[in-house]
């Protein structure tokens, strides 16, 4: 059972979870997906869903949010230093799965990054959005996939600003039509 809440953002509703003291964030669910309705507990008056529905309105209102609400996701001890890693990416500013490889490496020790396994990391992310994976594309400045769809991906950066005509739109994009080379 999930405690949740919904949001009605201008790109679609965006549903989220806590956990059962409602003191921690524990999942994000885009548009485009919910949580199963079996699952739902009206959660609206715990301060974790407070703190989130005033976190997504500072967001699309265009502003940098600030710090998210207190996060309790829930992957193995790799998938959470990446998450991490990507929580550092700055409102408005973009990372590679190659500069958080090498962060990771550096800050572990390791002889060699590993982009592949950021990859994987970053699609197992449970809190996207406030956890920003939308902010991570491939080292060549290509927008690689994303939970929510590129398109998605797209609009969540133009609308913190970044320049999406400097990166590789997917072919077939209605965004790259508008935006910018492909």
């Amino acid at each position: 059972m999930f405690l949740i809440d919904s949001y009605e953002s201008p790109v679609g509703t965006l549903w989220y979870a806590c956990d059962e003291d409602g003191l921690h964030l524990t999942r994000v669910w885009l548009p485009g997906s919910e949580p199963p309705a079996e699952d739902r507990t009206e959660a609206g008056c715990f301060p974790v869903i407070k703190q989130t529905r005033d976190w997504l309105a500072r967001y699309f209102r265009g502003q940098d949010p600030g710090p998210c609400p207190p996060l309790a996701p829930q992957g193995t001890p790799y998938q959470m230093a990446i998450w991490e890693l990507i929580r550092e990416i700055p409102y408005g500013q973009t990372a590679s799965y190659k500069d958080l490889a090498v962060r990771y490496a550096e800050e572990n020790g390791l002889d060699r990054p590993a982009p592949h396994p950021v990859g994987q990391a970053v699609g197992r992310n449970p809190i996207p959005l406030i956890v920003p994976c939308h902010r991570v594309i491939g080292a060549d400045g290509n927008l690689t996939g994303y939970g929510g769809g590129i398109d998605l991906k797209i609009r969540l950066l133009q609308l913190e600003g970044v320049d999406t005509g400097r990166l590789k739109m997917p072919r077939g994009n209605r965004f790259a039509k508008e935006k910018g080379p492909q």
